[in-house]
């Protein structure tokens, strides 16, 4: 027993410590949030200051900075993003999960493959295609090509083995279902976890995206909150305002953090799916 109680205390003492590490920048970035340019440069203090209200009024009044309109298309960007990849990766899992044709074991290996090539390697192609299509400087540029997931699909096609049984398929076949209504009205809501947890992770991957905003967007009404952050660090030393940026990264943590609070047991339990096969 006193084994077990110092093995349980070293246990609750390392969580601890790795949750103040955790939880530790957030704390820099809200005190420094408080802070003017001035204090902050003069180094870090524990204790917040009295600027909040006066950086947030500069960052708002900032003519080059629309942060509620770029606000505004994150959210937008990120919901279609989340949606459209959560949706038609399911759907794509399911079609190779359920059917059985010649090229099925070729399909997915080839998803796999497209899986392994970075984002940077197709960034040509991907905007000269961009570019014939006349998507250029567009926000649907942005949450489109998300239909294309292969991670996204993987996680969904090893959900779909552990909780998906061919039975309920058939069955409903039998009763006269037609395939999309089967997928819509059965697959779709045994595999919420699944599709919770990828629409989080989805979700945030999007909001957090640079790369791509930075190469397709141009005109200031249709900037990301990234470009923005980006924008504001990379100004001109003179006008260089610190305490602008951390409220800018405080403002742009708030709806991630909104969603995780929410949805956290959706995280918890979309991660459990597939670790235990019947």
């Amino acid at each position: 027993m006193r084994m077990i109680t110092q093995r349980r205390n070293i246990a609750y003492f390392v969580l601890i410590v790795l949750t103040v590490l955790s939880l530790l920048p957030f704390f820099v970035l809200i005190i420094n949030a408080t802070r003017s340019h001035a204090q902050i440069q003069k180094g870090f203090s524990p204790f917040p200051g009295i600027s909040f209200g006066s950086n947030l009024v500069k960052l708002l009044s900032n003519p080059n900075m629309p942060v509620l309109k770029a606000l505004m298309n994150s959210v937008y960007v990120s919901v279609m993003a989340a949606l459209l990849t959560t949706y038609f990766s399911a759907m794509t899992a399911y079609g190779i999960y359920m059917y059985n044709f010649k090229l099925k074991s070729a399909a997915f290996k080839l998803i796999m493959m497209i899986m392994m090539i970075p984002t940077q390697c197709s960034t040509l192609g991907f905007l000269s295609l961009l570019t014939k299509l006349k998507m250029i400087d567009t926000l649907a540029a942005l949450y489109i090509p998300a239909i294309a997931a292969p991670v996204v699909f993987f996680y969904m096609y090893q959900a779909m083995q552990a909780m998906l049984p061919y039975s309920i398929v058939e069955a409903a076949r039998i009763d006269g279902c037609n395939e999309f209504k089967i997928f819509n009205t059965i697959v779709l809501p045994m595999m919420k976890p699944a599709i919770a947890v990828q629409a989080i992770f989805a979700f945030v991957s999007s909001w957090n995206n640079y790369f791509v905003p930075a190469l397709v967007i141009n005109s200031k009404a249709k900037k990301t909150i990234p470009i923005l952050i980006a924008q504001l660090r990379s100004a001109d030393y003179q006008k260089f305002d610190m305490g602008q940026v951390y409220m800018i990264i405080c403002i742009a943590i708030i709806p991630l953090m909104i969603v995780y609070l929410f949805l956290s047991r959706s995280i918890i339990s979309g991660v459990a799916v597939g670790a235990v096969k019947e």
